[in-house]
């Protein structure tokens, strides 16, 4: 999987394939044309970085159930939605499930150059967001069971006797686990361990 940014343009019909990548091409993106939902998910790319410009309305697999699919898959490619006959329902739909876009056809290059550098940024970001999660994720993973119940406690907002008292232990005892925990995490501060903990996401 390339780590070049692309553009995944998904549509059945091949003279509208054709166009939207040429007009993509000539703006300077790297493009990568799908004649169907199931050839790109087939494709491996949903991890890809970039963004899918995608049809609507196609045969067999139709492009809500291919934004479902990349859904499922955790996939962070803001899709960008082109039909020649949407509607207001079908509109809200897309958004709700998380489109990027909803452009109509004949949609004009312009247009949709503009959505598409957006949407890589849009990318970048949720990228960023995730590959820090997955770091902070990684330090929570390097806590033992104990470092972890005191974590827990700590960005609850207790105090070290309060920590103390519901472990069964010393407050001593407590603050060398609090100060491996910060060692640990690489938090120069509670408010900066806290921010971390919420980042990572709810804690089971």
């Amino acid at each position: 999987m390339s780590n070049t940014p692309r553009v995944f343009i998904v549509d059945d019909q091949p003279s509208m394939l054709k166009a939207i990548s040429r007009a993509l091409g000539l703006a300077g993106f790297d493009t990568v044309p799908f004649a169907s939902a199931h050839e790109f998910l087939e494709s491996d790319n949903a991890a890809a970085p970039g963004c899918i410009v995608l049809d609507l309305t196609m045969p067999d697999m139709d492009g809500l159930s291919l934004q479902q699919a990349l859904a499922a898959r955790a996939s962070l490619l803001p899709v960008i939605f082109l039909t020649g006959d949407a509607d207001i329902a079908t509109s809200v739909r897309a958004m709700k499930l998380g489109a990027f876009d909803f452009l109509t056809k004949p949609v004009k290059s312009a247009e949709l150059v503009a959505a598409v550098r957006d949407a890589f940024a849009r990318n970048v970001e949720l990228r960023a967001a995730r590959a820090e999660s997955d770091d902070i994720l990684g330090r929570l993973a390097s806590l033992t069971p104990r470092e972890q119940d005191v974590l827990a406690r700590i960005v609850d907002g207790k105090l070290n006797k309060q920590v103390a008292a519901e472990l069964g232990t010393v407050e001593q005892t407590v603050k060398v686990h609090r100060a491996r925990v910060m060692e640990k995490m690489k938090a120069g501060s509670l408010a900066e361990l806290v921010r971390m903990v919420d980042r990572a996401g709810p804690r089971s």
